[in-house]
């Protein structure tokens, strides 16, 4: 296992393999622990002498996972993996804002604070540039990631992978229509309409998709296949129905046909156009000040470069494949993080108990000693706090989506966790395998 270690004035020097020198230097004095998982070590004197050697890293940037290979190049020719991590970015965001638009709306109706609608106060008519929260808080956990690898790594060189999607075709290709070409472009699916549901309804022949016109109602309604919080107004997430059949369907006396389906969605790819200068552009300007390069490379070449190589599709072996050495001597483990939500501002559940008296939403700071996502061993084992109960027992899980029910006083303090939750894995062989890869204890 490699120890990443940092000077006295914080600058990153070269990993070290060496644990018992560390141990004696942490029982010594000459250094102490900034970081248990990845292992990393600050040097509380000046040594003599510090080689470094280039290290050139590659981001397999994506929408819902991201992958970092960091590489040692040695002047004899050797190529080295010295880190390698794939980080989970979070997909409650969007749920999260609809609880809250939920809980002003209600508030402004109650007899309680009195708080005015924002309607001509929103950030993005303020600040030029502003991004959909779902899509800035990914661009700032790539950013967060790959600047803490500069933290740690002498790192040179920087290559990012962007990808650029033709929304058109693909639309054109699931619909078994004709790829577009020049003008094509200018003309979508909605042109010549007025809004979204203009063009729904002249889709639909203005006829219900439930009845087919059989209950005769005039007037019609544009429906949600999915809920606006999780499909959006997207057209292929709308159909027409009348309005004697949309009531009914919410209140539950009626089901859709089973051949209305919501169509695939794009979300992804719109994803990945957003990021492609949007992330590049943050880290350019970031790391330049450092004298670190920085290129951009594309998804085609990564494939082309994993293939020839007969390596297997991994996000950390595809960021090596990024980076330009897919053949480097692989670190044989990875550092797998899932991003989690900094705080949770609600004071009070939505239930209201007996008495009018609504109960709090947020547990004490602290519950028998320990915080939530507290690191912890139980079993011979690490664990996360993922509950805790002032009266009971606590719940401890891992990234794996293991849960361990267990009494507070049998498990024991290690660290405070940060938002993003750390686990050290083995990586996978060259050779696919079928089953899964258990998670290894940070050491």
């Amino acid at each position: 296992m490699l120890v990443y270690v940092i000077s006295k004035g914080g600058q990153p020097l070269m990993p070290t393999s060496r644990c018992g020198k560390v141990r004696r230097m942490l029982k010594q004095g000459k250094a102490k622990v900034i970081k248990r998982c990845p292992f990393t070590i600050q040097l509380l004197y000046e040594p003599e002498t510090a080689v470094i050697q280039p290290v050139e890293v590659g981001d397999d940037t994506g929408s819902k996972h991201n992958g970092i290979s960091a590489v040692a190049v040695y002047p004899d020719g050797r190529t080295k993996e010295v880190y390698a991590s794939e980080v989970q970015m979070r997909q409650d965001i969007t749920k999260n804002l609809s609880v809250r638009r939920e809980m002003r709306r209600a508030r402004r109706n109650r007899k309680t604070r009195y708080r005015k609608p924002r309607f001509d106060n929103r950030v993005r008519s303020k600040h030029k540039g502003w991004l959909p929260p779902t899509v800035e808080n990914k661009i700032q956990t790539h950013r967060h990631e790959l600047l803490y690898v500069c933290s740690i790594l002498p790192v040179t060189k920087v290559t990012i992978e962007t990808a650029s999607f033709d929304l058109q075709k693909l639309k054109a290709d699931l619909d078994g229509l004709k790829q577009p070409e020049g003008t094509d472009y200018q003309k979508g699916e909605q042109f010549g309409f007025w809004n979204v549901r203009e063009y729904v309804l002249f889709r639909d022949g203005h006829i219900c998709q439930c009845c087919k016109g059989k209950r005769k109602d005039p007037i019609l309604n544009v429906h949600h296949i999915e809920s606006r919080q999780a499909g959006g107004d997207a057209p292929n997430n709308l159909i027409t129905l009348c309005e004697t059949c949309h009531k009914a369907y919410h209140a539950g006396k009626i089901k859709l046909p089973a051949d209305i389906k919501r169509k695939a969605t794009f979300r992804d790819a719109t994803f990945m156009g957003i990021i492609r200068w949007a992330f590049y552009n943050v880290i350019k300007d970031e790391l330049g000040t450092r004298g670190i390069s920085v290129r951009m490379t594309y998804g085609y070449l990564t494939k082309n470069t994993r293939i020839t190589n007969n390596l297997q599709k991994t996000h950390c072996i595809d960021a090596r494949c990024i980076a330009g050495y897919p053949e480097a001597d692989p670190l044989g483990y990875y550092f797998y993080k899932q991003k989690i939500r900094c705080h949770n501002r609600q004071i009070h559940k939505m239930t209201i108990g007996k008495h009018g008296i609504r109960k709090a939403n947020q547990a004490p700071y602290l519950v028998k000693g320990f915080r939530l996502n507290d690191i912890v061993t139980a079993k011979g084992s690490e664990w996360f706090v993922h509950g805790r109960r002032s009266k009971g027992s606590f719940v401890l899980a891992t990234l794996n989506n293991q849960k361990l029910e267990i009494s507070p006083s049998k498990i024991r303090f290690v660290s405070v966790s940060d938002t993003y939750l750390t686990e050290r894995r083995k990586a996978l062989p060259t050779l696919p395998i079928e089953e899964g890869v258990p998670a290894l204890v940070c050491s």
